[in-house]
């Protein structure tokens, strides 16, 4: 049984202010010929389809496009929603669509959809886990002890009565413990969204949505498929792609991948101004492409920007790496944020701000506070 595996398509995504809904329906379209060569037998989506709660028109007949070009095609599709969409209305119309193929999760209420697919070797049941939080799990199991996310997801993978003996597959939207983040995606302070990958150990394979980069976590059959696009200058050199799973006999399975290729890349470039105008003014079709322009130039360029916008006119970005750029100091620190606890973080800011560290009264107060948020965030 072979399966593509996506996630993260964040329809209506806007990068510094420019669209990328013709980017986004060229390498959707890119995605239905790989379907028609490769002729996998269904696929997964594992969340993450708009970039916002409410999307935008554009976003939805994009999606919906989408859906028909693999609805026409004969191609079960089996989705999730992720934490950038709305579970209602990410399933809304979803019994209906059942009946051509499309199998869109419903609101998590304790109970996870369930669809099997069958091959010379017997069925291969496909569960849907929509983003959880655990204050979405806690009301739903009273009995239960639910402080993390990693019990959140535990809980609800331990009620989902999975046969160990079968072939298994997860689609899930959660971060794993240990996977790489990049720069657009979004960051829990103190890492306090961290699923283990223990909580997978039931599946043959995980099919997990929510980062950007293509990755394996613990084992090979725990993964991210990554973005079918580049969504920050962070990414800039990474090489995004299709994951095609290919089922066998239990325990049997092989993972590659499929290269897409972008209308209009994501580029950095490093250089004087007058490297810049001159090197790649001679750039072709790749003037087109986004980009961040890095100047070296000791002194500010005037009107840097627009200038090299007549040249460039997909310019997202302008920064200076300089002597003066370097010896700045950088607030954040070196520490990333996610690797740190809300404590620690609002203790060096305390200090920053007052000259001196705060007394254990103040901690205690902030301890509980910090409680209190989380406990109604869940």
């Amino acid at each position: 049984m072979k399966l593509f595996h996506l996630s993260d398509l964040h329809l209506g995504k806007r990068l510094n202010e420019f669209s990328l809904i013709e980017d986004q329906r060229h390498i959707l379209r890119q995605i239905l010929r790989a379907a028609d060569a490769e002729q996998p037998d269904g696929i997964l989506i594992a969340g993450d389809i708009y970039d916002r709660s409410v999307p935008a028109e554009e976003a939805m007949r994009l999606w919906d496009d989408f859906l028909k070009g693999l609805a026409d095609r004969h191609l079960p599709v089996f989705a999730i929603s992720g934490n950038h969409d709305s579970a209602i209305r990410f399933s809304d119309h979803g019994r209906l669509m059942e009946s051509t193929g499309i199998h869109l999760a419903p609101v998590y209420d304790g109970t996870v959809s369930r669809f099997s697919l069958s091959d010379a070797y017997g069925e291969v049941h496909i569960y849907l886990l929509p983003f959880i939080k655990p204050a979405t799990v806690r009301p739903l199991f009273p009995d239960a002890e639910i402080e993390t996310y990693t019990d959140a997801c535990r809980t609800a993978v331990e009620h989902m009565g999975v046969d160990p003996s079968a072939r298994n597959i997860l689609v899930a939207h959660q971060f794993v413990t240990g996977a790489v983040r990049c720069e657009s995606e979004e960051v829990v302070v103190g890492g306090l969204d961290n699923v283990d990958a223990s909580v997978f150990d039931a599946f043959d394979y995980a099919a997990l949505g929510h980062l950007h980069g293509a990755q394996s976590i613990g084992r090979e059959t725990v993964r991210y498929c990554g973005t079918p696009l580049k969504y920050s200058f962070s990414e800039k050199d990474q090489t995004k792609s299709v994951t095609v799973v290919e089922l066998s006999g239990k325990g049997d399975i092989r993972i590659r991948t499929l290269p897409l290729t972008p209308l209009r890349d994501l580029r950095e470039i490093r250089g004087s101004f007058e490297e810049i105008t001159g090197i790649e003014r001679a750039a072709g079709k790749q003037a087109e492409d986004y980009l961040h322009v890095i100047l070296t130039d000791e002194d500010d360029v005037p009107e840097a920007m627009a200038r090299l916008r007549h040249l460039y006119p997909n310019l997202m970005k302008l920064s200076y790496d300089n002597h003066r750029t370097r010896e700045q100091q950088d607030i954040e620190g070196a520490t990333r944020v996610e690797s740190r606890s809300p404590m620690e973080l609002f203790e060096e800011f305390y200090e920053k701000q007052n000259n001196m560290p705060m007394h254990e009264e103040q901690r205690k107060l902030v301890r509980s506070c910090i409680a209190e948020i989380w406990e109604e965030q869940g």
